[in-house]
């Protein structure tokens, strides 16, 4: 029996994206898994019970370098690759696997729109990095588990979502990933179901700015009033939910739920969209195509560098709620 240390410092999507690999290592080899993460992140891993053990860290690995070495790993898995969890695996000194990152492929496409990225999900990729251990992906998609004390009970919330809702995440790590106010406010406009905005602390303005401009009573904001445990109960309960790319938008697709994503500056291309193998009708990608400036990064900005920010502000509203409507019928 090999005793494994898996590493994804962060962040949430990250992490979710993991867990078909922690599930398929757990259930095909038995071996002993441990995780090695960021201190705010170990909250994804504690429920997840093909996990035997959780490592966390503040600021550096070395807070829990010693404690890593008594452990003494046969194997070690990165699914971060890097310069951090190189540094660690050099002074753990044991066998490690890890995945193709495809940066160069991300900056030709980035910078000279050249696309020479494979087709291929990152979860696929990530399999990659267990072919030693003889572990295949199952194809029964994402996982995420929510702790009893975390499901919230949407009767006390609101006896008017019992009959269903949408969730509508607002929120996004870099401003170039979220999608406007105003886009937002006409897109729920349209909608007959109530709809419930799902967001952190960071989202509380533009939370109040959506529900004081809309037009649609319906409307309830739960943004900065729930952990992201409690956050992906009611993701679980929704009847559908639209999204920009972001952490809730892979919890969405872990309980396969009907999903609008929207994208902006980045694109599904590098291989983060929705992953449901097993359900592949339950999404729909909502982006901007054909601008000669997207995407504009991996990763985001803080604005628009071409300050026009068409990737978002020429969204399709009637096609969104079309779509969404489709899912609701």
């Amino acid at each position: 029996m090999k005793k494994i240390l898996l590493i994804r410092f962060s962040s949430i999507g990250d992490i979710v994206l993991t867990s078909p690999i922690v599930r398929a290592i757990k259930q095909q080899t038995n071996n002993e898994l441990h995780i090695l993460t960021k201190t705010s992140y170990k909250v994804l891993f504690e429920e997840n019970p093909n996990v035997d053990k959780v490592h966390s860290f503040i600021k550096s690995t070395d807070e829990c370098i010693s404690v890593l070495k008594n452990e003494k790993f046969d194997v070690i898995i990165d699914l971060q690759k890097n310069i951090r969890s190189h540094k660690l695996k050099k002074e753990l000194k044991v066998a490690n696997f890890s995945f193709p990152k495809l940066n160069i492929q991300k900056w030709f496409l980035v910078n000279f729109k050249i696309n020479r990225l494979p087709n291929v999900h990152i979860v696929d990729r990530y399999f990659e990095a267990v072919v030693s251990l003889g572990v295949k992906n199952d194809m029964k998609g994402l996982d995420y588990f929510i702790p009893k004390s975390d499901e919230v009970d949407i009767k006390k919330l609101n006896s008017e979502l019992t009959d269903g809702y949408i969730g509508f995440v607002i929120g996004g790590q870099h401003t170039t990933k979220i999608l406007p106010v105003d886009i937002c406010v006409k897109i729920i406009s349209k909608l007959d179901l109530p709809v419930v905005l799902l967001g952190g602390k960071d989202d509380i303005d533009r939370s109040n700015q959506i529900v004081n401009l809309s037009t649609n009573k319906k409307i309830i904001s739960t943004c900065g009033s729930f952990n992201i445990n409690q956050s992906a109960s009611l993701v679980k309960q929704a009847s559908a939910i639209i999204t920009n790319d972001t952490g809730l938008m892979h919890i969405s697709a872990a309980f396969n739920k009907p999903i609008i994503s929207i994208w902006g500056n980045t694109v599904p291309e590098f291989g983060m969209y929705p992953y449901m193998p097993e359900h592949k009708s339950n999404y729909i990608i909502s982006e901007v195509k054909g601008l000669s400036c997207r995407p504009c990064s991996k990763i985001g900005y803080e604005k628009c560098p071409k300050k026009h920010f068409n990737c978002m502000m020429e969204q399709d509203v009637n096609i969104i709620v079309e779509n969404i409507t489709k899912y609701l019928d």
